[in-house]
């Protein structure tokens, strides 16, 4: 599993036996949002070095410069076009080729209360994404049409967003305290979570098709059913603090500690 530092400004992974094994980038960048890319490398954003990052699995970095300054890149994903696809906290969303030419940057109309987060590839053939201050939930086409949808509730927070059952995206909302479904038409439907001022962060598909995610204060890993039934499982080092989460080709569940400075594996092995 491959994860970022973000203030240790390096990209690492570690295998399935806890072996870790970490590379230098631009010191002070800030990287978040790292995702396999159609080239089988990684891709990542540098928030504070106005970069996107590239590595291989042999360890070869590679970073090219965002022509827009100061743009505040803040997830990088392969999308259905063949394109690296990538969100700015400045209000756009950019798009550049695995060589590193970047072809393609969208303003979203909604700037300067968008704040974009995270974003992923859906099963229409567009990518979604997150406004953590806009409070919506946005989709762009791999031409730049830009259509957003509101949350029902006010400052919720939506923080990272995952393709997952029923033909849906599900995210997180952070202050919401709510696990996000939209549908293709964009149908929201909200579940609340069992623990209170969880703070949900990182969600992602598990290999048994529940939806994993973190709760920051929580400090629990969540699974939430496509029937809409909770579980929750504490995280042995007290706060923690999990916050992205992944699911590895070991079919686990792992996930990174910002306060515990760790990498957390969690295998489920039965259940509804």
């Amino acid at each position: 599993m491959w994860f970022v530092e973000i203030h240790g400004s390096k990209v690492g992974y570690i295998t399935p036996n806890g072996v870790i094994i970490e590379y230098g980038l631009t010191p002070g960048s800030l990287p978040h949002g790292i995702n396999l890319g159609p080239d089988g490398a990684l891709w990542f954003a540098e928030t504070n070095a106005n970069k996107i990052g590239r590595i291989t699995i042999n360890g070869d970095l590679t970073e090219y410069q965002i022509p827009t300054p100061n743009s505040q890149p803040r997830t990088a994903v392969g999308g259905p076009d063949g394109l690296i696809w990538f969100t700015e906290r400045a209000g756009k969303i950019g798009a550049l080729t695995t060589r590193g030419v970047f072809t393609k940057e969208y303003k979203v109309s909604t700037y300067p209360d968008s704040e974009l987060e995270s974003i992923k590839a859906g099963p229409d053939g567009a990518l979604w994404f997150a406004e953590e201050d806009g409070n919506r939930i946005g989709r762009i086409t791999t031409n730049g049409v830009i259509t957003e949808y509101p949350l029902p509730h006010p400052g919720s927070q939506p923080d990272v967003i995952t393709r997952g059952p029923h033909n849906a995206m599900w995210f997180s909302e952070n202050l919401g305290n709510r696990i996000g479904r939209i549908d293709m038409n964009g149908a929201i439907k909200e579940y609340s979570i069992p623990t209170q001022k969880s703070d949900p962060a990182g969600v992602t598909t598990g290999p048994d098709g529940a939806i994993w995610f973190t709760e920051f204060l929580g400090n629990k890993i969540g699974r939430l059913t496509p029937g809409g039934s909770f579980f929750e499982y504490p995280v042995p080092t007290p706060n923690s603090q999990p916050a992205h989460v992944f699911t590895g080709s070991d079919i686990a569940i792992w996930f990174t500690e910002t306060q515990g400075n760790r990498i957390g594996r969690l295998v489920f092995t039965q259940g509804p």
